[in-house]
């Protein structure tokens, strides 16, 4: 009786968790996640004072932040998932700014601008699911996110338009628990558009740092966890 009793323990272990999940049309669910925010940075390269002096910014360390949203997922085909996932991201992005003489000789002078951002998310993604391994599958995510930024378009010495549309693509696995389906992702998104506005903040002594750079690109990483 205690082999038997164990044989059907062993037996009931290899039975897949939530057998019919991918044969709903239509589920919906919840989203938490981490970030790093980041520019692609074009540098002009101009003097900034009668001496030929210029200023070269950059991007140089990253710094984490949270993303939350709500999931909806609709079944295309059997491979395929239409997914929208609006939600919230807070995350930061610190320029720094060195300054160089007209031979490019750095004067050992660097200044570092915070720019913080909180953005309202509207990604409409394509998910395509492979072969379901027991209870793991891996699949591949891909679309459009538009993201409007809640943040101050006028951050600090520089003025950043707050509307851009990203392309986004990633990976991840789901994972096949008793009560619900557990998701992890990592997902990179590119920003389209140009975000610095030429104009400046108009504050006196500040056009500098908009003078400096020739275009701000967007960037984002993202690691996310998934619970449907």
């Amino acid at each position: 009786m205690q082999f038997g009793t164990a044989f059907s323990q062993g037996k009931n272990s290899r039975i897949a968790n939530l057998r019919s999940f991918d044969e709903r049309p239509l589920h919906f669910g919840f989203l938490i996640g981490v970030n790093t925010m980041d520019f692609r940075v074009y540098n002009t390269g101009k003097s900034i004072n009668a001496a030929g002096d210029m200023m070269y910014a950059d991007v140089l360390t990253l710094s984490p932040g949270l993303n939350i949203g709500i999931v909806s997922s609709y079944k295309l085909t059997k491979d395929l998932n239409l997914r929208f996932l609006p939600g919230i991201s807070f995350g930061q992005r610190n320029l720094t700014y060195r300054h160089y003489d007209k031979d490019g000789v750095y004067l050992d002078k660097e200044e570092t601008l915070k720019i913080k951002s909180t953005f309202l998310e509207f990604p409409l993604l394509l998910k395509y699911n492979a072969f379901r391994m027991h209870n793991a599958k891996p699949y591949l995510i891909g679309g459009f996110n538009m993201r409007y930024d809640l943040a101050k378009n006028k951050q600090d010495k520089l003025l950043l338009t707050s509307l851009d549309g990203y392309l986004e693509f990633g990976a991840g696995f789901d994972f096949y628990l008793t009560y619900f389906r557990l998701s992890v992702e990592a997902k990179m998104s590119v920003g389209l558009t140009d975000i610095l506005n030429p104009e400046g903040t108009g504050e006196l002594g500040e056009m500098q740092y908009t003078e400096a750079l020739d275009q701000l690109k967007s960037r984002i990483f993202s690691l996310t966890f998934y619970f449907e």
